[in-house]
């Protein structure tokens, strides 16, 4: 039986599983075909929930785990963490990151474009997922998520997943200076080679992923993987805002299982 969720190719330690979805497969129709898992998007709300509905099943059969509960959250691109305890909170609290030590609780964050990032100290006792677009990149999102573990940086592992690539994320002046106002001085050169000149005068190709890294090196991060999987290069695959602006949300969701 083919799965809704596929697992993602990040080196997590035992009992913890990570996925990510795909727009396949799923029973939203035209611009949200086929599988959005937004609600905010203007998909059909009763469409939406049956997609989660799905979404949550394929995870309690992977994980072998019936009591599985899904929590999502309101994404606003800023720097807010939410800490999921034995329950899921409803309506979704207005965050970018959630963070829990709780078993059985699957962290989700949707997105098309913005890089989804997952994170899971090595005993695998606490994990946690980021929306990081660009501006709470920027801002602090991942560093943000990092304060909320026991664990010392060095002792957490991170996993990019798909995002829009350094051959699309075109962007102004304005992108770049607020990254290299906030760098520190020892990373500046690194921050100046994420952005190559574009043909359009005035404007930058960014690369979230070369940010997002040096980001979470420069808080002490050393265990990072998780290669460039552009959005708009796949947008047969995965949802993309910039390829199409009225889309869907795919999901990726990390899970403590024990």
């Amino acid at each position: 039986m083919s799965e809704l969720a596929g697992r993602a190719d990040f080196a997590a330690p035992a009992g913890v599983q990570c996925f990510v979805t795909t727009r396949h497969d799923g029973c939203s129709e035209h611009n949200f075909s086929a599988f959005n898992l937004a609600l905010h998007v203007g998909d059909d709300a009763t469409t939406v929930n049956r997609n989660r509905s799905l979404l949550l099943a394929s995870l309690q059969r992977q994980c072998q785990q019936p009591l599985l509960q899904l929590q999502w959250m309101q994404q606003v691109h800023g720097i807010s963490v939410w800490r999921a305890t034995d329950s899921v909170v409803e309506p979704p609290p207005e965050a970018d990151a959630l963070y829990t030590r709780e078993p059985n609780i699957v962290l989700g964050v949707l997105t098309a474009d913005c890089l989804p990032v997952l994170f899971c100290s090595e005993d695998g006792s606490e994990i946690a997922v980021a929306h990081a677009g660009w501006r709470g990149l920027c801002n602090g999102v991942l560093e943000a998520t990092l304060k909320n573990f026991s664990a010392a940086p060095a002792q957490v592992r991170c996993w990019l997943g798909p995002a829009i690539g350094p051959c699309h994320f075109e962007v102004g002046n304005e992108v770049r200076d607020a990254f290299l106002a906030k760098a520190a001085i020892g990373d500046q050169a690194a921050t100046r080679s994420a952005f190559q000149t574009d043909n359009n005068a005035g404007k930058w190709l960014a690369d979230l992923y070369a940010l997002a890294r040096l980001r979470l090196r420069s808080a002490g991060v050393q265990q990072i993987s998780g290669q460039v999987q552009c959005t708009v290069c796949h947008a047969d695959r995965y949802y993309s805002y910039r390829k199409q602006a009225v889309t869907g949300r795919f999901a990726t969701l990390i899970v403590r299982s024990i």
